[in-house]
């Protein structure tokens, strides 16, 4: 039989940072699949916002949550317990921005970028843990980035960050294989979403970072939520401790010079 295209209404995924971007695009994707979602936020007009434009009813389930603060996962963990009793998949994808020169960087910065996009991220797929061993496995996807493949000035923490996730995917793919989890990242390239118009919000500056990218283009939210949803199907049951790059050629090719 084959299970690539069916009906995927059993399947419960949670997201992280759900309410925007590459989160909610990804809500979407699975939405549409047909796979129950959980998204969380740390804003509640937002959550209410989003909730509006999934129009998933009860396929959805959003809740509050700081990814910074591991008693608030630990809550998430218990209310995705009570309402579904597992978890077949987790889009570990709750990130800040975090770009200045070096002698600029703050000790509250740095904690700040830390804990949301290491911290946050472990703690997440720690307390996260007991939900899909319920399911007898499942899959993790972690959001890195493509800033550690390639040296971006005022990066600093933020690539350190992102670093430490790559890292993650392939150590805790190689220790929780043995209970069916697979863990893989994703390095998304310049993804027009909020955050990069916030990052970069001047029009004049998205040109000469189009011209870097091979494929000509800038990425779109979308472009991640497709990659994200084969690495958590069945589709991808053979890789873990991977991370797939959605840069348009970003970081391993040179743009053409002739057009």
């Amino acid at each position: 039989m084959n299970t690539h295209h069916a009906p995927s209404s059993d399947r419960t995924v949670l997201i992280t940072g759900g309410t925007s971007g590459m989160g909610l695009a990804t809500a979407h994707r699975l939405l549409a699949a047909g796979t129950r979602v959980v998204i969380t936020g740390r804003d509640d007009t937002r959550l209410a916002h989003a909730a509006r434009q999934l129009d998933a009813g009860d396929r959805l389930l959003t809740v509050r949550a700081d990814a910074a603060l591991p008693a608030d996962l630990v809550r998430l963990a218990e209310t995705v317990r009570e309402r579904y009793g597992k978890l077949d998949g987790v889009f570990a994808n709750a990130g800040v921005a975090s770009f200045q020169p070096l002698e600029a960087v703050t000790e509250a910065e740095f904690d700040r970028t830390v804990g949301v996009n290491l911290k946050g991220v472990l703690f997440t797929v720690r307390h996260t843990l007991p939900l899909l061993d319920a399911a007898g496995g499942g899959s993790v996807v972690l959001n890195a980035s493509w800033t550690p493949h390639r040296g971006l000035p005022g990066a600093a923490v933020y690539a350190a960050t992102k670093a430490a996730v790559l890292s993650l995917a392939r150590t805790l793919g190689a220790e929780l294989a043995g209970r069916g989890i697979r863990v893989n990242s994703v390095s998304p390239g310049y993804i027009v979403t909020e955050m990069f118009h916030a990052a970069i919000p001047d029009p004049a500056d998205h040109e000469p970072i189009r011209a870097g990218v091979p494929l000509g283009r800038l990425g779109t939210a979308q472009d991640v939520a497709e990659t994200v949803a084969f690495l958590l199907s069945e589709r991808a049951a053979y890789i873990t401790g991977q991370d797939l790059a959605i840069d348009g050629g970003l970081v391993p090719a040179f743009p053409s010079l002739t057009g």
